[in-house]
């Protein structure tokens, strides 16, 4: 789904849109430097506004589907961000976790987090493009999936996770395994030009590319939450989330 340049950049604050027409980032962002503030409370590549600590609630949520398989298993979290996901799946009795990360200075967070007392499970970092290292990932090995990755181009902005989900995602899950995911940048921008509910949203513009990889739509379910985001947010201002829950 893709809005009309015209309604794109007007939408954003002060006139200036998030991504400027064909602007693909996706070549330098692993070695962008990633600015994470003095309080690490934002996180910036590029000047790109990748994660802000008001979405920890919505983190733990998905968190929370991500580690819900009965037997634990292994989880797969794309993107690593404030690493405010990672941490609250460590909190569940799971026995492995793979997290995916591109950036450099991210994934040495990464790597910092891996040996600190937060990291329970067995931490397996994977640094590369999720295009690059996804497809090395064994058919049916996880019990949960959490995607959360920044949109790296224009093109993209509102489809990154459905190049994810219909390639890779039911293939990569266990009969039983669980998909939750998000895409804020995008999301956050249907509401303000598009939508008025969250709900409608979802099912208008996710659900025929959840069932198009292979998951059945009586399957896909989701859960609105409140949110309070930071009033110098720019990418989300809804006081509204929703967490979607796709089992295999």
């Amino acid at each position: 789904l893709m809005l009309p340049r015209s309604r794109i950049m007007s939408a954003q604050k002060n006139g200036e849109a998030i991504f400027h027409k064909e602007e693909d980032n996706t070549e330098k962002w692993g070695s962008a430097y990633a600015a994470f503030d003095s309080e690490d409370t934002n996180l910036k590549i590029l000047g790109k506004p990748v994660m802000e600590r008001w979405e920890t609630p919505y983190m733990h949520k998905l968190a929370g589907i991500a580690a819900s398989a009965k037997n634990g298993g292994r989880v797969l979290e794309i993107g690593f961000g404030l690493g405010i996901a990672a941490t609250e799946i460590e909190t569940y009795p799971i026995g492995e976790h793979v997290i995916v990360e591109c950036n450099e200075g991210v994934f040495r967070r990464l790597e910092e987090w891996a040996r600190s007392p937060a990291a329970k499970s067995k931490i397996t970092p994977l640094k590369g493009l999720w295009q690059d290292v996804i497809p090395t990932l064994e058919d049916e090995s996880f019990d949960g999936i959490l995607y959360d990755t920044y949109p790296l181009s224009e093109e993209t902005w509102h489809t990154h996770q459905f190049q994810f989900i219909e390639a890779h995602a039911y293939r990569l899950l266990k009969p039983g395994g669980v998909l939750t995911y998000c895409n804020l940048t995008s999301w956050g921008q249907l509401l303000k030009t598009k939508y008025a509910d969250i709900t409608k949203m979802f099912r208008e513009t996710q659900v025929e590319h959840l069932v198009k990889a292979g998951f059945k739509e009586c399957n896909v379910s989701t859960e609105t939450m409140p949110i309070v985001p930071a009033k110098s947010c720019e990418y989300y201002s809804s006081d509204v989330m929703i967490a979607p829950k796709v089992v295999k």
